[in-house]
């Protein structure tokens, strides 16, 4: 079994900051790319951004210069620094890892169960 769990989401305030976080726990074996996603209500779900495991990473354009994606490989660890949020912003969050399980010799991509992230005031 292979578990994603987001923390950090919540209500914030326009130019105010939040960072995600995602554990992974399990039976793993490794953990290739990482990444953050997010579906607005009414949209399709985009990608933020992506961290592979040698710390390579891509953002969409939109959050390029606002967020940052990072990771602790020895904690299985991927975290979303969000800063200059903005109501554009709002929308649930989803961690996203390419997993290896234990006894396996496949990578899959398990998602997390997202944490709801509210930009207002």
């Amino acid at each position: 079994q292979v578990q994603l769990v987001e923390s950090g989401g919540g209500l914030v305030q326009p130019g105010g900051s939040l960072r995600l976080s995602c554990a992974a726990s399990g039976s793993i074996f490794s953990i290739n790319t990482m990444g953050w996603y997010r579906q607005a209500p009414g949209k399709q779900r985009e990608t933020v951004a992506t961290i592979t495991r040698g710390l390579s990473t891509i953002y969409t354009d939109s959050v390029k210069g606002r967020f940052e994606i990072t990771r602790d490989n020895a904690k299985k660890m991927v975290y979303l620094q969000m800063n200059s949020l903005g109501p554009e912003d709002t929308a649930v969050y989803y961690c996203a890892a390419d997993v290896r399980p234990l006894g396996s010799g496949l990578y899959r991509v398990y998602w997390g169960q997202g944490t709801q992230v509210t930009v207002s005031s």
